[in-house]
């Protein structure tokens, strides 16, 4: 395997979950009696321009496709993060009705609702026809297809240049990340701004995050790789923030970097020489990951096993990507956890890939009354244990088991 930004042979291993299917390949009544497709799920770091990286062995039409089932709406958290962000970026760029925003990604209207409300010019792209048309009810503007340097000369001729360009946890899973930036250069007007948010490979690694990596990611960023592709690419990262989502994620400004219109902020610089103090560009830096990915897995398992055992009643919360890795690694069926409760009426009905646990609704929860409840969304876990503490009321728990076994009242 070849480093997807440098070419360069790869022979450095971060972790190996062995093999599972698409995170997001949930199963219906009728897949249910299918065989299902598992890939190798094993990750690479690449040692000249310390890209880390997973081999592509599904093509992103497959992944993310007229079933995808991942509604960014369905998290209050993440809405309000989304709000806030839209006002600051009018303040920031003194956006108004003559500006343009364009958001790549845009799911299901999440944050463009918020522009549109603004009374400002906006339209997504997003080339899942699920969230797409959930984006659509929202009266949103959407082109339902992948974003690419050739889409963004054919979006400059036909809608003119972004004032603002927005793309939220999506530069992770693209496949060509070279063909994507180059897009962005050239639908930016002049002085326009493209942010980029995405989960920092410092918490991957440090806070041994590896329920993060699934098959839907194809890219683990540092802002020691994305300055480097950014700048081959056609664009400047200027600003850096340190934000709380996903576990820990990096928000990142671009300019086109032809024009550099606005002056480089100290912020980069000292996220860059975070990292590289970190050891971020060494061997050393991702030695035992594998060792701490085992370790997590096999406490979950023996709790899982545990609880059978005495007979208690565990489910899931959350039918996320994060839990499908897990569960696929650890090797969990509906035998230990009974079901998995999502909000997301896309999801319910459904079975997860690979452990095929029911998906139901919240509703299930009282009529179960669960001793244990796993959470496998941990990065939404403040917000999930308010939504859910009447399961106090039977002396019910929460768990999450990421990066380590823990437990919450």
């Amino acid at each position: 395997m070849r480093c997807r930004h440098c070419s360069v042979n790869l022979e450095l291993v971060l972790v190996d979950l062995g093999c599972a299917p698409p995170s997001n390949a949930y199963l219906t009544d009728i897949t249910l009696r299918r065989p299902e497709k598992y890939f190798p799920l094993k990750v690479y770091v690449c040692t000249n321009c310390w890209l880390v990286q997973a081999e592509s062995y599904s093509r992103a039409s497959e992944l993310f496709n007229d079933e995808y089932a991942y509604f960014s709406s369905f998290s209050s958290a993440w809405l309000q993060h989304s709000k806030k962000y839209v006002g600051e970026m009018i303040a920031m760029l003194s956006l108004g009705p003559k500006s343009q925003v364009v958001e790549i990604a845009a799911n299901d209207g999440y944050l463009l609702q918020y522009v549109k409300q603004s009374g400002i010019s906006c339209y997504g792209v997003e080339p899942t026809s699920s969230t797409a048309n959930a984006a659509r009810q929202k009266g949103l503007d959407i082109i339902e297809k992948f974003f690419s340097s050739e889409l963004a000369t054919q979006l400059l001729d036909e809608h003119g240049s972004a004032d603002l360009m927005v793309a939220n946890n999506v530069l992770a899973h693209v496949p060509d990340l070279a063909d994507f930036v180059a897009g962005f250069k050239i639908l930016l007007e002049e002085r326009g701004v493209a942010t980029f948010e995405f989960p920092h490979l410092l918490n991957l690694i440090t806070q041994g995050q590896f329920d993060t990596i699934y098959h839907e990611h194809f890219s683990y960023l540092s802002i020691t790789t994305v300055c480097k592709i950014f700048e081959l690419n056609g664009l400047h990262i200027f600003d850096v923030e340190d934000i709380s989502t996903h576990g820990g994620s990096l928000r990142v400004f671009a300019q086109r970097n032809d024009i550099k219109f606005r002056a480089q902020k100290h912020t980069v610089t000292q996220m860059l020489e975070l990292e590289e103090k970190s050891g971020i560009r060494s061997r050393e830096f991702y030695a035992g990951f594998q060792e701490r990915a085992d370790r997590a897995k096999d406490a979950f398992l023996h709790f899982l096993l545990e609880k059978k055992s005495q007979g208690k009643k565990v489910i899931g919360y959350g039918a996320a990507a994060k839990g499908n890795t897990i569960l696929n690694y650890a090797g969990v069926k509906p035998d230990l956890i009974k079901v998995v409760v999502d909000r997301n009426p896309a999801k319910q009905g459904k079975y997860l890939p690979g452990s095929r646990i029911p998906i139901v609704s919240e509703s299930v929860i009282r009529s179960i009354k669960p001793d244990y409840i796993v959470i496998f969304p941990w990065n939404l876990k403040d917000e999930v244990i308010i939504d859910l503490q009447y399961i106090q009321e039977w002396g019910g728990k929460f768990v999450t088991a990421v990066p380590h076994l823990e437990f919450h009242e």
